[in-house]
């Protein structure tokens, strides 16, 4: 663990083994309760990333926050963005969450799935590269 800036888990939470987290200096990572991040996760955060609460992030997921260079596109640079997971969120084996994403609670995200955007539709399956919504209204437990 490479954590500069904070790292502020509000209650019971399990990290599996192998797992990396670098937090840079100006970051902030803000973990809930009652959740799970299993073995070899990779978080890779300079800004900052919110998981919420009962949250349940399979082995081999990637956080990322942060491009490590300028992107000028159409004249315009693009920024880096937080990350935001909702409550009771399902992150799949594999899956890759990007900068400026946001999930809502209770969604499930698909295996090997790159998530980067904003999936505000509470109870959803997201999936693909790029992810999108695949099913509406589920509820897992």
């Amino acid at each position: 663990m490479n954590i500069k800036g904070v790292l502020a888990i509000t209650g019971n939470y399990s990290i599996g083994r192998g797992c990396r987290f670098d937090i840079g200096e100006q970051a902030k990572v803000t973990i809930g309760c009652g959740g799970y991040i299993n073995v070899n996760t990779k978080l890779i955060i300079m800004h900052g990333l919110k998981i919420g609460d009962n949250c349940a992030i399979a082995w081999g997921c990637e956080f990322l926050d942060e491009d490590f260079h300028a992107i000028d596109y159409k004249g315009r640079i693009e920024k880096n963005k937080n990350i935001v997971i909702g409550n009771h969120v399902w992150i799949g084996a594999e899956a890759k969450i990007y900068q400026g994403t946001i999930i809502a609670d209770g969604c499930v995200i698909a295996s090997n799935s790159v998530v980067r955007g904003h999936f505000t539709e509470k109870n959803t399956i997201i999936g693909g590269n790029p992810a999108k919504v695949i099913k509406r209204e589920i509820n897992w437990s």
